[in-house]
């Protein structure tokens, strides 16, 4: 077990997250079982599970754990907070563990840009044209190119990040002109449901919207779909993810312990 300790400076509230570590045979376990349900439902459809990369949502996870789930064969990891990816990325660079792959999956701020072009091989979450440019231009000074995709709010919820439908063509235009960048597909982030057949339709979108612009932007191939997490990874590689990202049915899950607001001093 670990804990980790966070602090709202705005409410003065303090959160306790214990985080319940699985042993290294439950973790096999999972891992298996994950591999498992992805060969199935690339079957029903007809795929191969080959074709399908398993990422391994490592956010708030030690890096120990990492490092079992790398020795079980997983060598794809999803991060979404910069500042706690690097060091884990730095440890694995240290300790000689490769091939391994670092996915950007969370929201990116431009002014982290700099910090992620060089330790990330991979970023999901491209939404705008001006984070484009500056991934750009940090990937150019360091005579990189960068792999990344385009993430696209399917569902329209307010809370979802990524540019619309209606705008994905003209960002697509804008990113394929960028010389540094490798556009390599779209991501996005189905809606939290009870059944995860009502994610389908959202899978679906993004894939007929992939098919649109491989006939209307073809200077990328856009062969990967970013789409399917714990909940719903089987319904999205029916629908044709490539990706998938997928953390607690991996990892386990995670308690959360709420505390009374703090007397503000």
């Amino acid at each position: 077990m670990y804990i980790m300790f966070y602090q709202s400076y705005a409410t003065m509230e303090s959160r306790i997250v214990i985080n319940s570590l699985p042993s290294q045979a439950t973790l096999a376990d999972n891992i298996t079982r994950v591999q498992l349900n992805i060969a199935q439902a690339a079957g029903r459809v007809g795929r191969q599970p080959e074709d399908i990369t398993l990422v391994a949502v490592s956010k708030t996870k030690p890096v120990e754990l990492i490092k079992a789930a790398y020795e079980l064969g997983i060598h794809n990891f999803g991060e979404n907070r910069v500042q706690d990816a690097l060091p884990k990325i730095a440890e694995f660079r240290h300790a000689g563990l490769h091939p391994v792959t670092w996915h950007m999956i969370g929201h990116l701020q431009r002014n982290k840009v700099n910090k992620v072009v060089g330790s990330f091989d991979s970023i999901h979450s491209v939404d705008n044209f001006q984070l484009a440019q500056a991934l750009n231009r940090h990937a150019a000074e360091l005579e990189l190119r960068v792999a990344v995709l385009l993430q696209v709010n399917i569902s329209g919820e307010e809370s979802k990040e990524g540019v619309t439908p209606a705008d994905a063509l003209l960002l697509a235009q804008q990113l394929v002109a960028l010389s540094q960048l490798n556009v390599q597909g779209l991501m996005t982030v189905a809606p939290q449901v009870q059944n995860p057949e009502e994610a389908r339709p959202v899978f679906r979108n993004l894939r007929v919207l992939r098919d649109r612009l491989r006939e209307e932007v073809p200077q990328s191939a856009w062969q990967h779909l970013s789409m399917g997490m714990t909940d719903d990874y089987c319904i999205a590689i029916e629908e044709g993810a490539t990706i998938v990202r997928v953390g607690r049915a991996i990892f386990g899950e995670r308690e959360r312990i709420q505390h009374t607001p703090q007397a503000t001093l």
